[in-house]
């Protein structure tokens, strides 16, 4: 089951520790919160559009909300079709985030990795899936089906005998919770100059 931790809308993080020019550095964690639950208890119950979302949190709309609005956008947990929008389900939003859509993710996802940047490119997915809120199992399962899908695992270049096996030697990847990005970035560089 996915999982959601309300991210700080501007540096992400999900303590009160924010990065460094954080626009709500300072704001109480309380109304970051409070933004994603006015905000998502409006959406659970039916599809608005914005201003009847605005409308609908009685007067507390604030520059918090427009940015956790945005962040629930980005990270396609929000959707708007014909001007309403609606909250994904649990199910939807695993199909939309199981298929980076992306640079650099998207070059990792279709096309798969290659000897020489194997982990990286591992690593990544798996950063990728736990920071889109996939649950392990999910992850796992994720990683192993992109490994046959993408070729990479019949590229060859693993220590591991199995997909299996190669995903849970990087279970402390996410465990940790490691950004993706810089690994992903040089992972598509290797993945490039070679397919």
């Amino acid at each position: 089951m996915p999982r959601f931790a309300y991210p700080c809308p501007d540096c992400r993080t999900t303590t009160n520790l924010h990065g460094p020019d954080c626009r709500f550095d300072g704001e109480p964690w309380t109304d970051i919160e409070k933004a994603y639950t006015d905000i998502i208890a409006v959406l659970s119950a039916d599809s608005v559009t914005e201003e009847e979302l605005r409308d609908a949190v009685h007067g507390r709309w604030n520059a918090t909300h427009v940015a956790a609005l945005d962040r629930l956008r980005h990270e396609k947990r929000v959707v708007e079709s014909d001007g309403t929008l609606r909250l994904l389900t649990a199910d939807e939003f695993r199909e939309t985030v199981s298929e980076p859509s992306f640079e650099p993710m998207r070059t990792i996802y279709e096309k798969g990795s290659v000897p020489g940047c194997h982990d990286n490119a591992v690593f990544a997915m798996i950063a990728w899936y736990e920071m889109v809120g996939l649950s392990w199992p999910e992850t796992r399962e994720n990683v192993v089906e992109w490994l046959h899908k993408s070729g990479t695992w019949g590229r060859g270049g693993f220590e591991e005998s199995t997909p299996e096996e190669l995903v849970e030697t990087k279970r402390h990847v996410y465990e940790a919770g490691y950004g993706w990005k810089e690994k992903a970035q040089s992972a598509k560089a290797v993945i490039d100059r070679n397919l």
